[in-house]
């Protein structure tokens, strides 16, 4: 694998080594041992996927301390924009955000350290979104910043007309308004 640095130190990019042939293609999509060596050690504890259509936007999510939430991300099947807003108070790149778009053909990986919000825009027809997490799903932890702050300055790429947000997502706070759970950095 191939990692991929961003403006943001520990979120990067992870391009795989696809072995095609007529057959079709390979790649090994997580070796622990690799991870460990070219990003970090993480362990990872639960793997989710959501399916969603297009201009389905889910996010900003975070969960707070000391449930906090490591996570990478892969597009299996579609396309979609994946953000991660930096959420560490004190941190140089506070409030800033990395946007990569992840599809079925590109086969990337997007790594969100903790101290990230999370969120990403269903770019096609349909979508098949996988993601691993270091730390268990607790509910009552669950954080969240509006997904459609436009003082974040993220293009989302869909028309707000068009934007499809579960009930809950449209409650979370404007950044402005937002006090993070997260120590100084």
């Amino acid at each position: 694998m191939e990692l991929i640095k961003t403006d943001i130190e520990g979120v990067v990019i992870i391009e795989p080594r696809i072995f095609k042939d007529a057959r079709g293609y390979f790649f090994e999509s997580f070796s622990q041992r690799e991870f460990d060596e070219k990003v970090g050690h993480v362990e990872f504890v639960q793997d989710n996927e959501s399916m969603s259509s297009y201009g389905v936007m889910r996010g900003l999510h975070f969960q707070r301390p000391p449930y906090t939430q490591a996570k990478l991300v892969r597009c299996v099947r579609g396309k979609v924009l994946d953000v991660a807003v930096d959420i560490r108070k004190g941190s140089p790149t506070y409030g800033r955000h990395v946007a990569v778009e992840l599809t079925e053909d590109n086969h990337r990986q997007f790594f969100i350290p903790k101290g990230f919000a999370h969120g990403f825009a269903v770019l096609s027809e349909t979508a098949v979104f996988q993601y691993k997490c270091d730390e268990f799903y607790h509910p009552e932890a669950d954080g969240g910043i509006s997904i459609l702050d436009n003082s974040l300055g993220i293009d989302w790429r869909i028309p707000t007309e068009h934007a499809i947000l579960s009930e809950k997502d449209t409650k979370h706070p404007l950044f402005k308004d937002f006090d993070s759970p997260f120590s100084p950095f």
